[in-house]
């Protein structure tokens, strides 16, 4: 039986096959004439990779060997066509398709701005002592910062995660590890923090604003970041510094909110990918419910501010969204939302945060405190909202094309 005859899809390693090289300037119709060559030998096409940077194509074909006597008039025919389209050919001989693929595959993502050589040698390298092999690479972003994926094979993604990840830090660049596979696309449940998270702000700092009591508010803030009071003690003293303040407060502090710059562009593009999008904060309905409206969210939560005829009382009504609350509202959104919880992402700055990144199936830490970023299962320390998209293996084009349209 000849090569020619043998199913490429069960091809047996010790089937005689050939690897089709050509390599020049790109442009439209190499690859179609390439195949066009080769068709008239009756040669399957086991394999093909094509790459294209700055213009210059390298298109690989992997096919069988034709009948006997014919290798030799394929290769010079291959090598007259490409002359003739000024590129290069190679074409090396072998025995069967690509060597499988070793068990345990990942995504790795790295983020730069800029991307080093340094940096790039560093990860590839720790990949390779991992026992890992880097299968393929592919550019997501060039702006506003450099985003480049590695398919890796032969490790698996916790160990190779947390050796990773290790790295970032020293290298100065943000580095996500996640099991390659269908559900990376299938994550249809994003929820986030909002206090800056979503937003650039405090909320609680623009009321205290208002009511001119920034620094009392201050002292409480500092006090629960040295463990003297948990989140729940915290929130009371500080909503109770807002007594008396006037309700129309509310609109006022809803106009000084500062998106996240990239927050509308994540937003969009997650959307259009058919995402499910929710919020969850220590903050005050006041503000996320206004934002739900805005942005086109699916869930909001937060703790909600007590109005008795037109002042605030100093309290908060129902539910206290706290660090517990934040993780269970997470299983509660992703329930409503029939999505499994593996399949979530959870974002977020604080040790708040810290349950809910833990229990979503990606936990990203957002340009967060250190203790945050060594928990999470990645890290973006850029001031960008939508570099997160990169991790979620969304290209910049998606998130351009996302962007000029209307969701509303």
């Amino acid at each position: 039986m000849s090569a020619s005859q043998t199913s490429s899809s069960d091809l047996p390693a010790d089937v005689p096959t050939l690897l089709v090289k050509i390599f020049g300037k790109d442009r439209p119709g190499i690859t179609a004439g390439l195949f066009d060559t080769l068709a008239a030998y009756s040669v399957d096409v086991v394999d093909i990779e094509q790459v294209v940077t700055r213009g210059r194509m390298v298109l690989c074909a992997l096919v069988t060997e034709p009948h006997p006597g014919l290798e030799g008039d394929l290769r010079a025919t291959v090598h007259s066509w490409a002359e003739s389209m000024k590129m290069q050919a190679e074409i090396i001989s072998g025995l069967g398709d690509n060597r499988p693929r070793g068990l345990g595959r990942s995504l790795v993502t790295v983020l730069g701005h800029p991307l080093t050589s340094e940096a790039t040698a560093a990860i590839a390298a720790r990949i390779t002592k991992t026992g890992g092999n880097i299968d393929r690479i592919f550019r997501l972003a060039k702006y506003p910062v450099t985003a480049v994926e590695f398919a890796v094979s032969g490790v698996e993604t916790e160990p190779l995660r947390t050796a990773l990840v290790t790295d970032a830090a020293r290298l100065g660049i943000d580095v996500a590890v996640v099991a390659a596979g269908l559900y990376r696309r299938a994550q249809r449940l994003v929820v986030m923090d909002v206090d800056s998270t979503l937003i650039q702000d405090e909320v609680i700092e623009l009321f205290a604003g208002h009511a001119g009591c920034e620094d009392k508010v201050a002292e409480v803030t500092a006090a629960a970041m040295r463990g003297e009071l948990d989140f729940e003690q915290s929130l009371h003293a500080r909503v109770a510094l807002l007594e008396g303040l006037d309700a129309s407060v509310v609109d006022k502090v809803r106009s000084e909110v500062r998106l996240t710059p990239g927050a509308r562009t994540l937003i969009r593009t997650l959307k259009r990918l058919g995402y499910q999008v929710g919020v969850v904060s220590g903050g005050f309905t006041q503000v996320t419910d206004d934002l739900k409206e805005r942005l086109g969210l699916d869930f909001a939560h937060a703790n909600t501010l007590e109005i008795v005829d037109g002042k605030l009382t100093g309290k908060v009504t129902g539910e206290i969204v706290d660090r517990a609350g934040k993780a269970r509202l997470l299983r509660r959104f992703a329930a409503e939302a029939g999505v499994p919880l593996s399949q979530t992402v959870a974002i977020g700055d604080g040790a708040n945060d810290l349950d809910m990144l833990n229990a979503a199936g990606l936990g990203v830490a957002f340009n967060a405190k250190p203790v945050v970023r060594e928990a999470a299962h990645a890290a973006v320390n850029f001031p960008f909202l939508d570099t997160v998209l990169y991790l979620l293996g969304v290209t910049r084009e998606e998130v351009e094309a996302a962007d000029t349209l209307d969701i509303d």
